[in-house]
């Protein structure tokens, strides 16, 4: 079993030796900075970020746009109720004038027909005491 032992370790350290020799040539394998692939693959990845960059402002610039037309929109919408409310008002005012005016005139024709029947009143107690010939005291003529 010793010798298993001593083989097993052998092949241990033969692996540990090959795998960093692998890793070493994998290394010096690597391409230069200056490589044409390396410049390549680096200009495709600016290119990639370019026109993210392009994408994002042109979603920014939608999304601007977006908002100012909904603020108008907003502002429109705003400016119409604010407008009937003026209205409603206006109207309610105009209504409040004309029950006004027509209450002024209910009063008025009251009085009126409240005077016309006095007048007629009077003119019949007039006649009434001018057939009869006597004036009741405290009577003036009016």
């Amino acid at each position: 079993m010793a010798i298993y032992r001593e083989k097993d370790i052998f092949e241990r350290r033969n692996a540990a030796t090959e795998a960093k020799k692998a890793l070493l040539e994998r290394f010096k394998s690597k391409p230069a900075a200056d490589d044409p692939a390396v410049l390549a693959r680096q200009a495709e990845r600016k290119a990639i970020l370019a026109a993210r960059e392009i994408r994002e402002a042109e979603k920014a610039k939608l999304k601007q746009e977006k908002l100012a037309r909904e603020a108008a929109e907003k502002a429109e919408r705003e400016a119409a109720a604010e407008a009937a409310r003026i209205a409603a008002e206006e109207a309610a005012e105009a209504e409040a004038k004309l029950r006004e005016a027509e209450e002024t005139e209910r009063i008025a024709r009251l009085l009126a027909d409240e005077a016309e029947r006095k007048a007629k009143r009077d003119a019949r107690y007039a006649a009434r005491k001018q057939r009869t010939g006597r004036t009741p005291p405290g009577f003036t003529g009016r």
